[in-house]
């Protein structure tokens, strides 16, 4: 007879084609995940100080690219869960960037603007400098999760995974910190964020409460 079936049993997480062909070496599927990626990953990069001006949310992303190519093989997911990964590639890099500047000060004067990828078709956040400082305003963990949600598409599980926490912080996060944003942003703006936000994740396959 056979035995009762366990509840919290799941399937094993399989590659779907385009992270196969990533992992084959398939220059066009790292163009594809690139293009979905690259744009908002700079931006999310921005909205987190690392204490040197010297390290550019660029330069940061370049080598969560390079570092996301040596260690393909590693990650088991879709390509849609390929975001949090990367995210938390650059999010290791951004903290060892910070503790770096903690022991030698390299501010250069003058504050340069962030240049996104000009075909970036994911981007959700808005250009204008002030939606960005008023994201960047919220606690760490706040920002970090409205930023990957709200401003980037991300889904609950992708932005857990990119963070480093669980999914359940993640939701206690988002919600702090939209409740400091209606504060600051105009009535409708968070309200449209999300939206656009939701938008953005169905073009990509995916969900908030993922």
């Amino acid at each position: 007879m056979q035995g009762p079936i366990r509840a919290d049993r799941r399937d094993p997480v399989t590659d779907d084609d385009l992270i196969t062909r990533a992992k084959q070496g398939d220059p066009e599927a790292w163009r594809e995940l690139y293009r979905q990626h690259a744009g908002r990953l700079v931006v999310w990069l921005g909205t987190r100080p690392s204490g040197d001006a010297a390290a550019a949310p660029e330069d940061i992303a370049a080598d969560a690219w390079l570092v996301a190519a040596q260690r393909v093989a590693d990650f088991d997911g879709s390509s849609s869960e390929f975001a949090g990964w990367l995210f938390g590639i650059a999010r290791k890099l951004s903290a060892t960037t910070a503790r770096r500047s903690s022991r030698r000060r390299t501010d250069p004067e003058g504050d340069e603007t962030l240049e996104l990828p000009a075909d970036d078709t994911t981007l959700v956040v808005d250009g204008q400098d002030w939606v960005r400082r008023a994201i960047a305003s919220l606690p760490p963990r706040e920002r970090d999760a409205v930023g990957c949600i709200d401003g980037l598409g991300l889904d609950v599980a992708s932005t857990a995974r990119a963070l480093g926490i669980s999914a359940v912080a993640v939701r206690v996060a988002r919600h702090r910190g939209l409740r400091r944003l209606r504060g600051v942003l105009p009535r409708d703006y968070v309200a449209e964020a999300a939206i656009a936000a939701s938008r953005s994740r169905s073009a990509l396959g995916g969900s908030t409460e993922r």
